[in-house]
């Protein structure tokens, strides 16, 4: 057996990141991943490779309909899209060399296989060929992240009925693209497919797209993507799934009943959401168990019931984001070498990479609504944004609520261009307790996209000066 002073079981974003962070802590690690590729989901198919596409068909569908407005003249576009999905894989492959290459750096043991424990200090990995290899630790990460929830009843194939992983990877565009669920995958893989000539349907069975974020935004977003051409089913379930030799059929009705009605396409992608991958880990060798979701519970310090045993990302509470769990995965190799870990989960963002995008970060207003906290809106339109309307972008807004008697940002939402990277400025603010006026107060250059965040927090105690 092989001796360590940390095992990582899983290579995603939070176990390639626990891995590196307690080596450069000068601890001995060993990270086990049954992919032949370090990265986990979102590197191999999920993050990456998805906004790979997503930037690329967005250029197609610039080509295609917006330089003319920009004075450039393009006739004859044409889409390749071998050429696209090999510029996906490159670029996957390029940074999943990478993290490949920080392992060595660091001096990370590198173990494919799949890990189960043996006991509350030892795992088991056995390779593909059937070999085995044992390792021991005093403290042992689970980081195995999670795998996409199925629709009972519905066998996915990735030809016809696809994941998230059969979207990336069509041979063509589908004529009908029915996308079951209306979250941030099922938008995203919608909009790609959508943008290189396919329709779009979004079946969501609750009334709303995007239903953990704020309601505002969520409609502006529907607003948007109807424009585009994409079409909406909402408060509606799936009753079944049925494949005939020339087109994939669905049987429909209303969330709360209601006459069925049948809706046929070529390609379905089932997009309900992800589940923990937590089976055949071993948990009862060591005596722990999992919540009706699948997920292992922990403490405030991301230990579970078994002492030296700790767990990280999509295998525990709270939002499934790649981020999230990088920032667990850190934090916990700092408390295994005897530093203060720690992660704020009211300051995490998130982001809907569609065009425009949506990001927000904090409280959603129905949270706030619910909770009974009395806050303030401060709004601005990117229409009165200089940077927007010269990028052709200005649909959207920056919407801030603040409390009541401090004052201080409790969150911040946005859906307009390039809404992912401005969500940086809110959750640094919030970070450091900042109020609407510290933002308001804070010189932002001219012009840039930013200055619609300044304007809005000038809004939520007064107004904005461009608005």
């Amino acid at each position: 057996m092989q001796q360590f002073d940390v095992i990582v079981i899983g290579g995603g974003p939070g176990g390639y990141a626990a891995a590196i962070k307690a080596a450069q802590l000068g601890l001995k690690v060993v990270c086990i991943e049954k992919r032949k590729t370090l990265g986990g989901t979102c590197l191999n198919v999920g993050c990456i490779p998805s906004k790979a596409l997503l930037e690329s068909s967005e250029k197609f569908s610039e080509a295609q309909h917006e330089l003319a407005a920009h004075g450039i003249q393009v006739t004859g576009v044409k889409l390749d899209l071998k050429t696209m999905l090999d510029r996906k894989d490159k670029l996957v492959s390029d940074l999943t060399g990478g993290i490949d290459f920080l392992f060595k750096k660091y001096k990370v043991t590198r173990a494919f296989g799949h890990g189960a424990f043996t006991g509350p200090q030892t795992v088991t990995v056995k390779a593909d060929d059937g070999s085995t290899q044992a390792f021991g630790a005093p403290n042992i990460i689970i980081a195995t992240g999670s795998t996409v929830a199925e629709l009972p009843g519905v066998e996915i194939d990735e030809e016809k009925i696809v994941s998230s992983t059969g979207a990336l990877a069509l041979k063509q565009v589908p004529k009908h693209l029915v996308v079951i669920g209306g979250g941030y995958i099922g938008l995203e893989m919608g909009t790609v497919w959508q943008r290189l000539g396919a329709k779009v349907t979004v079946v969501e069975f609750m009334d709303k797209i995007v239903p953990a974020m704020d309601r505002e935004v969520g409609q502006a977003l529907q607003k948007v993507l109807i424009k585009q051409g994409i079409e909406f089913k909402l408060g509606t379930k799936v009753s079944s799934v049925k494949k005939t030799k020339t087109s994939v059929d669905l049987e429909l009705q209303p969330a709360q009943g209601g006459k069925s009605e049948t809706l046929s396409c070529d390609v379905v992608l089932v997009a309900i959401g992800r589940k923990p991958n937590t089976q055949g880990l071993g948990l009862e060798a060591v005596g722990l168990k999992t919540d009706d979701r699948g997920r292992v519970d922990i403490d405030n310090h991301f230990q579970t019931s078994v002492p030296g045993v700790f767990a990280i990302g999509d295998v525990v509470r709270g939002a499934m984001l790649a981020h999230k769990a990088e920032e667990e995965g850190i934090a916990v190799a700092e408390i295994i070498a005897g530093q203060a870990g720690h992660v704020n989960y009211d300051a995490i963002p998130a982001v809907v990479y569609t065009w425009p995008e949506v990001a927000t970060v904090g409280k959603t207003q129905e949270e706030l609504d619910a909770a009974g906290i009395a806050y303030k809106v401060g709004k601005f339109p990117f229409m009165a944004n200089g940077r927007a309307k010269a990028m052709g972008s200005a649909d959207g807004f920056v919407k801030i609520l603040a409390c009541v008697e401090s004052d201080r940002v409790m969150g911040v939402h946005i859906i307009g261009p390039q809404a992912g990277t401005m969500i940086a400025e809110a959750a640094v603010a919030m970070e450091f307790g900042a109020s609407s006026e510290d933002i308001a107060r804070t010189c932002h250059a001219h012009p840039t996209l930013n200055e619609a965040v300044k304007e809005a927090a000038m809004a939520v105690t007064g107004a904005p000066i461009h608005f």
